[in-house]
């Protein structure tokens, strides 16, 4: 089973784990998948690595219970307020003999062109080659056998926070397996749900979770811009709660019964009963009254996702569109229509098809399994997350990525 990648997404209200491959049509068949709540994580910083690390552990057992299999290693995720993005080039001349380019050259280039200065308290977590060029000529994407006497690459090199990184590690490795990279959230899904010509022509991704909303920009192939705050689709659930005075959960299964994000949806506005949080009765409220709640906390979010993008110098009626996605909100019936008269351009709500049936709260998971399988091509086998029980190696081979975990382990 070498070429099946292991992939978890440690979010702010649950944990995913999938275990897939991406065939040759580039369409990603699922092996297992596993999704379980998680209390260790708090406006996306991991608060409770003993916890974060039992969950990810049960997820583990339930996938290798019922397929049959172990799991060494695994790729996860890191979402945008703990990282950042630089873009940079470099050049190397090429002096081999009949100046062809060797796998070499390559791995020299992209060692220089990660040898940046960054800020105290930060660390490259991933240098990502977006194009190569030859003595001039563009967009190449694998230079090594071509013949050129100077090869330059155009990068997005990723850091991120030290502490926030050494917190996944920790959380990971409690759960007993090894982690082989750490995937920047915006590229794993942008890879998965943007078209070619969405990331060619400008698209602004917003993905809304429980807790955190990320939301970044891809133009000419390039995350621009990358960026997250602490609010998602829980906060819709607590302004239904504080709002109608009724209980969290009782406000979460309205609002999930119902999903609608605008009034002009309403077909039947017929009361419902609840159960007053303060008097401990009943009492009835008009379906309206939620979805006027709904609509307005919807509002906000893309507004202030709107506002973050300009105090950033970016005008949002510069792109081609918006894209939605994110177990918060990306369900609710409207957000597309209130995401265009935010933004001023048109949206659409992301849909990706899998092997299997996949909710968006496994979208980011997915997305690192087709961002691995493009960017690891030739180290996927080696690694050997996943092998038959009777098979099991005593542990994963080395895998690149080691060395950068000894390194942040030897800060602390």
């Amino acid at each position: 089973m070498e070429d099946y990648i292991v992939s978890i997404d440690i979010g702010t209200s649950k944990i995913c784990v999938l275990v897939g491959r991406v065939d040759k049509t580039n369409y990603i068949e699922i092996l297992a998948k596993e999704i379980a709540a998680n209390n260790g994580v708090k406006k996306g910083i991991i608060v409770d690595v003993d916890h974060t690390a039992e969950i990810i552990r049960s997820c583990l057992d339930r996938i290798e219970s019922s397929k049959g299999i172990l799991i060494n290693s695994a790729f996860v995720n890191i979402i945008g307020m703990h990282v950042s993005v630089i873009n940079n080039t470099y050049s190397i001349r090429i002096d081999n003999p009949g100046h062809e380019i060797t796998k070499s050259d390559v791995e020299k280039l992209l060692y220089e062109v990660g040898n940046i200065q960054i800020p105290e308290g930060r660390e490259i977590i991933d240098v990502i080659p977006r194009f190569y060029s030859i003595d001039g000529y563009d967009d190449i994407t694998d230079p090594v056998g071509m013949v050129g006497t100077n090869l330059q690459v155009h990068a997005d090199i990723i850091i991120g926070r030290i502490t926030s990184v050494k917190n996944i590690i920790k959380s990971v490795e409690k759960a007993g397996i090894k982690i082989d990279g750490i995937v920047t959230e915006a590229y794993a899904e942008g890879q998965l749900l943007l078209t070619d010509d969405e990331r060619e022509a400008g698209s602004i991704l917003i993905d809304v979770g429980a807790g955190i909303t990320d939301v970044s920009i891809f133009w000419n192939k390039m995350l621009i811009f990358y960026d997250s705050m602490p609010v998602g689709g829980d906060h819709i659930t607590n302004d239904i709660s504080i709002g109608l005075k009724i209980s969290y959960q009782e406000a979460e299964a309205i609002k999930r019964k119902y999903e609608l994000a605008l009034t002009s949806l309403i077909n039947n506005d017929q009361e419902l009963e609840v159960v007053d949080i303060n008097q401990d009765h009943s009492k009835s409220i008009m379906v309206s009254d939620v979805v006027e709640i709904i609509e307005a906390r919807v509002y906000e979010i893309f507004s202030l996702c709107r506002d973050i993008i300009e105090k950033a110098g970016l005008n949002t009626m510069n792109f081609s569109n918006v894209v939605l996605t994110g177990g918060g909100i990306s369900y609710v019936d409207g957000n597309k229509q209130i995401a265009e008269e935010v933004f001023g351009i048109p949206a659409r709500v992301a849909v990706y098809k899998t092997s299997v049936s996949l909710k968006p709260e496994l979208y980011a998971a997915a997305g690192i399994i087709k961002y691995v399988s493009t960017y690891y091509k030739g180290n996927i086998a080696q690694l050997n997350q996943v092998v038959i029980k009777k098979q099991k190696s005593s542990m994963a081979k080395t895998s690149f990525f080691d060395k950068l975990l000894s390194w942040i382990k030897g800060l602390f």
